[in-house]
């Protein structure tokens, strides 16, 4: 089934196919501009409303409508993240990025109806280091014009004049937004592990956490390990990050103590090794975690069911 914007136009139009195919790329920047996949979603309908909005005249003089789209997409994208910042100073606790499954896990939007075009926008984000746990947050603490101009030249390869079409920038003051933004980057990446080291340090993990292991846990986390919660005031959760490995191991035994019965599965998180916890059945947190020098180093835990849409069968909600 398509869109409302796809289905008030004839598909035998020999340039609706293109025009939609811009669809995966424009959901992979929104995603990665944004860090929230329905705000991505949002993002890209409003592209295509714009675009079906104009005459036929105005679109046919359009030179390359791709480029049209991904600069009017950016620039949503941008007043999105301006006003993101109001409302994350709202939000209750700590504010992260929605986390996003391999596409061989994902559940919502699963419909079965063998079309070419995937049904679900989680199946349209490809999983590569852009979209790690670790990669957003850091992108979350730029400004909206750096994150903007750092994620298109850097990351989608843009050159910097079209970028600053976008941001509506000089060239040069981009540059140097993405240098700032590039530095931020840099400062925060910590050396990475093999990603078979990755998967089997957190099998330990949800073992030693299964087992209420504490002094395993511990021996698996770095001293000065963080943790971070994001539960919008929706579900119960720390507010604030748990700090140090002692500390996160005994929160993580008080969870088990505090709700019998929770199943933990090892699950691709944003293209690394990661943790989603069932209860009855149910995904009601997906942990992402970061690495160094062969312990966990970060971990972030998602609860927000708002946040955990392709993670729900069936589209029953999370609880918990």
């Amino acid at each position: 089934m398509g869109t409302p914007v796809e289905q008030t136009h004839d598909r035998r139009d020999p340039e609706l196919s293109e025009i939609l195919g811009e669809r995966r790329h424009l959901t992979n920047l929104a995603y990665r501009l944004l860090g929230s996949l329905a705000e991505a979603e949002d993002a890209v309908q409003e592209t295509y409303t714009r675009w079906y909005a104009m005459t036929r005249r105005q679109q046919e003089a359009v030179e390359s409508p791709g480029a049209w789209l991904t600069t009017v997409a950016g620039r949503i994208c941008l007043d999105v993240l301006g006003s993101a910042r109001a409302r994350r100073e709202r939000y209750v606790g700590a504010w992260l990025p929605e986390p996003l499954p391999d596409r061989t896990e994902w559940f919502s939007g699963r419909s079965g109806n063998g079309g070419a075009e995937p049904a679900d926008p989680a199946d349209r984000v490809t999983l590569d280091e852009s979209v790690h746990m670790a990669f957003l947050v850091v992108l979350e603490s730029m400004t909206p014009a750096e994150r903007v101009a750092f994620v298109l030249h850097d990351v989608f390869r843009y050159p910097f004049p079209e970028v600053a079409g976008i941001v509506g920038r000089t060239p040069a003051a981009c540059r140097q937004l993405a240098t700032s933004a590039r530095r931020r980057v840099r400062d925060a990446r910590a050396s990475a592990a093999p990603a078979a080291g990755q998967a089997a340090l957190v099998r330990d993990f949800k073992e030693a956490w299964e087992a209420k292991d504490i002094k395993a846990l511990v021996g698996l986390l770095d001293p000065a390990a963080s943790m971070t919660a994001d539960g919008g005031g929706l579900v119960g959760t720390v507010l604030r990050p748990v700090e140090g490995g002692d500390l996160i191991a005994q929160y993580l035994i008080h969870i088990a103590d505090k709700a019998p019965g929770l199943t933990l599965l090892e699950r691709t998180v944003n293209g690394r090794p990661g943790l989603v916890a069932q209860h009855a059945g149910t995904t009601v947190t997906v942990a992402a975690f970061d690495f160094d020098g062969g312990r966990v180093t970060r971990i972030w835990a998602v609860r927000n069911p708002e946040k955990l849409r392709p993670w729900i069968e069936d589209g029953t909600e999370a609880t918990g």
